[in-house]
Order: C-alpha cells, then sequence, then structure tokens
C-alpha cells in the first residue's frame, strides 16, 4: 500500500473575527471581540483575520473595524491581518496598524456584482491599486478568490478563469492565494483537479485553501489538499461563517476540528487545542447559541 505524504506542519489561517462573524445577525458587543481575539493570540495560532475595512452599511457586523483593530493585544510572532476592499478601507487599516492587508474578487462574475457591485474588470483596477498602495506603506498582501469550485449564481466555474485571476493577482504583488469554496459545493477529486492545474504554475507556498463545510466535506478537502502538497488552510473557531452575498453558504471548516485531524495523523499546528476550545466556548456563549464544530460538542457532552 502507497501511503500518500504529508507536509511535515501545517499553518493554519484564522478568519473567525472577519469571515465568522460577519454574517451573525446577533452583533457581538466590540469590547467580546477584542477579548476574543485575544483569546485567539493565545492559541498558538501565528496569523489571525481580525477584521474587514468594508463600510459599515454593507457588513454591519464589522462595523467596529477600526476600533477593534487599535485594541486588540497583539503579539509580535502573530500576523494580524484584515479585508480590504478598497483604497478608502486600506487608508483606515494603516492607521489602525494592521499587519497584513488581503484583498478580494470572485471567479463568478455574478457573484462579484452581488458582493460588491463591480464587474471582475473593475474590481481588478480598485485591488491593482490597493496592492501597490499596501505594498509601498511595507505591507504584504495576501489574495483571494471566491467561487473557485462553484458559484451560487452561475454554477460552474471555468478553471481558466480561476488561473487567469491567480495571475492577475500575483502579478499585482500578492505574495498568498487563497481558493475559496466560497458555497461548500467541492469534492475531493475536484480539489485535486483544481490544484493539478494551480500547481503547476504556483509553489504550493504560495497557495492556502479555503473550505466551507456546507455538505459535510471540507476536511475530506483538506486531506485532497494535503496530498497535493498544500499546508496552508484558512479555518474559523468553531465553525463560524457563511457569505452574506452567497445563498446557501453555510460556515467555515472548523478550526478546532482541523487542528484535531491534522495533530493526531502527526503534522505539526503548534496550536493549543485547550485554549482553542476556551476560546470556542467564549464565543459561543457571547453568540448565544451553539457552534458548528464537533469538537466544542463532543466537549460539551463530556463536561
Amino acid at each position: 500500500m502507497v501511503v500518500p505524504s504529508f507536509p511535515e506542519k501545517v499553518y493554519i489561517r484564522e478568519v473567525g473575527p472577519r469571515d465568522g462573524l460577519q454574517n451573525e445577525s446577533k452583533f457581538i458587543q466590540t469590547d467580546d471581540k477584542i477579548q476574543w481575539i485575544d483569546h485567539l493570540s493565545n492559541t498558538g495560532l501565528n496569523y489571525i483575520e481580525v477584521t474587514s475595512f468594508v463600510n459599515p452599511t454593507w457588513i454591519p457586523a464589522l462595523s467596529d473595524a477600526d476600533y477593534v483593530a487599535k485594541h486588540i493585544k497583539k503579539n509580535p510572532e502573530i500576523t494580524y491581518a484584515a479585508l480590504i476592499p478598497n483604497i478608502k478601507g486600506l487608508s483606515r487599516a494603516l492607521e489602525s496598524s494592521i499587519d497584513e492587508v488581503a484583498v478580494f474578487i470572485s471567479a463568478s462574475e455574478s457573484h462579484n456584482k452581488n458582493n460588491i457591485n463591480k464587474t471582475i474588470s473593475e474590481t481588478e483596477i480598485v485591488l491593482s491599486e490597493v496592492v501597490k498602495e499596501s505594498i509601498s506603506n511595507k505591507k504584504t498582501v495576501r489574495g483571494y478568490i471566491s467561487t473557485v469550485f462553484g458559484c451560487p449564481f452561475e454554477g460552474h466555474i471555468d478553471i481558466d478563469q480561476v488561473i487567469r485571476l491567480a495571475d492577475s493577482l500575483f502579478e499585482m504583488g500578492i505574495n498568498e492565494l487563497s481558493l475559496g469554496d466560497t458555497i461548500g459545493i467541492a469534492n475531493p477529486s475536484q480539489v485535486k483537479q483544481v490544484l493539478e492545474k494551480v500547481l503547476k504554475r504556483y509553489s504550493p507556498e504560495n497557495i492556502a485553501m479555503h473550505f466551507h463545510n456546507t455538505r459535510g466535506t471540507a476536511l475530506a478537502n483538506v486531506l485532497a489538499s494535503l496530498e497535493m502538497g498544500i499546508s496552508k488552510f484558512d479555518s474559523s473557531l468553531g465553525g463560524l461563517g457563511g457569505c452574506p452575498y452567497a445563498p446557501g453558504a453555510s460556515g467555515n471548516l472548523a478550526t478546532d476540528d482541523l487542528n484535531y485531524m491534522l495533530t493526531n495523523m502527526g503534522i505539526v499546528t503548534n496550536i493549543n487545542p485547550v485554549e482553542l476550545n476556551r476560546a470556542a466556548l467564549f464565543i459561543q456563549e457571547k453568540l448565544q447559541k451553539p457552534l458548528d464544530s464537533y469538537s466544542v460538542k463532543y466537549y460539551e457532552s463530556q463536561h
């Protein structure tokens, strides 16, 4: 039997404070957001996406982005990132001393218009300016491509479109690209097919995967990605999340479930599961609803 070769270490990008909370109907109080991010900073995570500097009318749940970013207790060993839609948002992020800028675009024209009210071509112009200005301010830039594996409006997405956008973003100057399964439609075979083409052009070190667990396939898709040499994954503690502009999108891949699987496979994450669980229970209490992760459910069944 041939045993698959996996990366020895995996880097988890925690996106809960942004991607997790943006879709919640209950507004989490600003001080509670700050306290939760501070909890996350004590888990061993080395990357936390703390908020998004979008227009507050777009995402009311993150209307306190400036205050949150300025008042978290920063650990110098952790990268604190934020999602930035345009130059105005970047200006706010720079004033808040964010470490890394994340820019986003959809592989689907329909989703892009629903998400940010711009065509893909119009968005590329805006992002080019954001990336250029970020780099001039000595900030690293991460790119997201949404709906890589399928769109709620258009269905199938041509991989050539994904490659074209990846080329565009890397030419702008991003240093890492996250490929998003926005509505949780991907399966392991599809993940491998997409990565086979992407990795012919880019090193796995520059690619991350962003899975949602709508159909329960997120961890299976992680396994397929690991077999392709991918070692960076976005996830949200407790499985929080969803896209306000993608009908049917449910929660993200759960950080705690991902960490459990990886560590029990002998893959290093440097994340403390006890501290991770404490952070999960904290935000669950503030949300006043159960989290979706199996790890939280198991813990509660034992206590």
